[in-house]
Parts: structure tokens; sequence; C-alpha cells
């Protein structure tokens, strides 16, 4: 171990905290989520693998807005991370890709990028100061930096600070201590309806995707090769112990703890830290300082900048219609319905 690998680690923590604010706001609560970042390093220990896993907006925002209750949300990560581990385990996630294709594939991503920035944009209507300047900030940010780190670091605390100076006659004044109603191990109420199969199925889809495109770009990163099912493996698992428990989904990312000296290292060490931190309960107590909006700006340059031309670009070089079907279905829907829809019109169009 050395000091840049502590370094490495440090950057995408401060990089994942500001998501894992997110999940809080969708009711996803921060100490049980911390049993996920546990798994994970247990997952990277056991297959030698140097993707590590932690909190990835898209996942987060999709199994927010799908979900229309908390429970709905718990149960639909839950089913999710166990037909995620039964994928990864028996070793089915390359066949699934083959079967879906990349234009269906790409045309998914790019329709999640229209979500993220949909919800980038909402936020910022609810409160417009602190969602201006975080859109501002996030856009500036990133076209100077070419940077997602420094693109979420600096648009989530200029619009926290603003936002803080604007409010803080009524922060002082606000003596309630922070609602830590959910900050502990809750067992799971199950739930199954038609809805949470259709919604749970939705999920799963987005992550085949984000893992095989995540976990393979932080692979190259590290010039290191990884196996991909069992990624999905350990982050399947992690995302159903932490749901059980009342915890928010955690998936695969783009980690900078790839280009560190010893990347399996650095990616254990970021992931004991978040779970030191969302064990003691910090993120719930930071978060009445951070006001969702904070991350409109993030989540816009993430979907409409990021995610969506380079998927959008991809999915029509092979069929145009199937990428561009599949992309406007999932951005009006889901996932699941967008790859649903890209099937029926690659079966189409090959058929007349």
């Amino acid at each position: 171990m050395s000091f840049q690998d502590i370094l490495a680690a440090i950057a995408v923590v401060v990089n994942g905290l500001p998501q894992g604010l997110l999940a809080l706001t969708f009711g996803f609560a921060a100490f049980p989520t911390a049993l996920a970042f546990l798994v994970g390093p247990i997952g990277m220990l056991a297959f030698g693998q140097v993707a590590p896993i932690s909190f990835q907006a898209e996942s987060i925002v999709l199994a927010g807005t799908i979900g229309r209750d908390r429970s709905e949300r718990l149960n639909i990560v839950f089913y999710t991370g166990i037909i995620m581990a039964l994928i990864g385990g028996i070793g089915l996630l390359q066949p699934t890709i083959d079967f879906i294709g990349p234009s269906i594939l790409n045309g998914m991503m790019a329709g999640v990028g229209i979500i993220l920035a949909k919800v980038g944009i909402e936020m910022f209507k609810e409160e417009k100061l602190t969602g201006a300047i975080s859109l501002v900030t996030a856009i500036l940010t990133y076209f100077l930096t070419d940077n997602l780190v420094y693109t979420i670091v600096i648009s989530v605390f200029s619009s926290s600070i603003v936002w803080f100076i604007v409010n803080s006659e009524k922060l002082s004044e606000n003596k309630e201590p922070v609602n830590l109603e959910y900050e502990k191990l809750i067992p799971l109420k199950f739930k199954f309806s038609p809805y949470i199969v259709r919604s749970t199925l939705a999920l799963v889809t987005l992550q085949i995707g984000g893992n095989i495109a995540y976990a393979s770009i932080t692979g190259g990163l590290a010039n290191k090769p990884v196996n991909v099912d069992l990624v999905t493996l350990y982050s399947g698992l992690a995302d159903s112990v932490s749901a059980f428990f009342g915890g928010g989904p955690v998936e695969a990312i783009i980690s900078g703890t790839a280009v560190a000296p010893n990347p399996i290292t650095s990616g254990i060490i970021m992931m004991l830290i978040i779970a030191a931190i969302l064990f003691a309960k910090l993120l719930p107590r930071i978060a009445r300082y951070v006001p969702n909006q904070s991350i409109a700006g993030f989540l816009f340059v993430l979907g409409a900048i990021v995610v969506f031309p380079v998927n959008m670009a991809m999915g029509l070089e092979g069929t145009p219609i199937v990428g561009s079907v599949t992309t406007i279905v999932t951005a009006a829907t889901d996932p699941f319905i967008g790859m649903v829809a890209g099937i029926i019109t690659r079966i189409l169009s090959t058929a007349f």
C-alpha cells in the first residue's frame, strides 16, 4: 500500500458521498448501505478484481423514480440484487449482452442519460437559486477540466455554500434533531406485484449495461482484465444485503482507484472509508446542510453531456431505427420497456 493508493481512494470517496446524499432523498438509509461496502471488499479480494462498487447516480435515480414509495424502492433494489447475483454467478451476462446487441444496449444507456438530465432540471425548478448555481458551476467545471470528480465536488460545494448563507438564519433557528428513523437495520417487508416485477426488470437491464461499461472502463484504466460476471455477482449481493435492511443500491463505477499503484488495495480502502462514514451515521447529518438540488448540475452534466452523446452515437452506428426507438421509449418509460421496444423493432426491421 502506498500514499497514492490512499489519495486515489479519498478522491473516489469525495465523488461518491454527494451521490450518497442523492440516495437519502429517495428514502434509502445510509447506515444499512454500509453493509454493501463490506461485501464489496470481500468480492474484490476473493475474485482478484480491480473494479470496486459505490454509489452510482444512474441506479439511484432509476430506483428512486420508478419506485412509488420507500417500500417499493427497497423491494425493487433487493430483487434486482438477487437477479444480478444469479446472472453473474451463472455467467449469463455476456450471453445476455450478445442477445440484446449493441444498438439496444447503447440505446438504453442513452435513454437513461435523458432521465438523469431530466431529474437534474426538475431539481433546478424546485430551488432555482441553488439549482442554477449547481448547473452553471457543473457545466463550466466539466468543460474546463473534463473531470467528473471536480464537477461534482465544485458544483455541490458551491451551491451548498450559497444555500447555507441564504438559509443560515432558518438553520440556526431549527433545533430539531437529525431524523435518524431509518438509520438502523430494519428487515425488509416483502412486497410482490406486477409493477414491482416490471420495475425490477428495468433496473436489471440498466445494471447489466452499467456493469459492463463501468467495470470494463475501470479495468482498462488499471490495465488489468476484469471479469464482469464476477463483478456483477458481488455487486448484486451488495445490493440485496443493503436493501434487505433499508439501504440503497451500490453498483460498479468508473473508479479513480484503478490508476493507483495498487488498484485492488486502493478500491478496498475507498469502500472501507465510506462504510465507516455510513456506520457513523455522518451522511444524514451532512445532508442537513446540503440541499438536494446541489446535485442537479452533476446529474445534468452526467446525463446530457457524458452518458447520452456517446451512447446515442454508438446506438445509431449499428441499426439507427432500433437504437433511436430504444432510446426514446427508455426515456419515456424505463430501460426494460425500452429494451423490449428495441427487440420488437429489430424483429420487424429484419422481417420487412
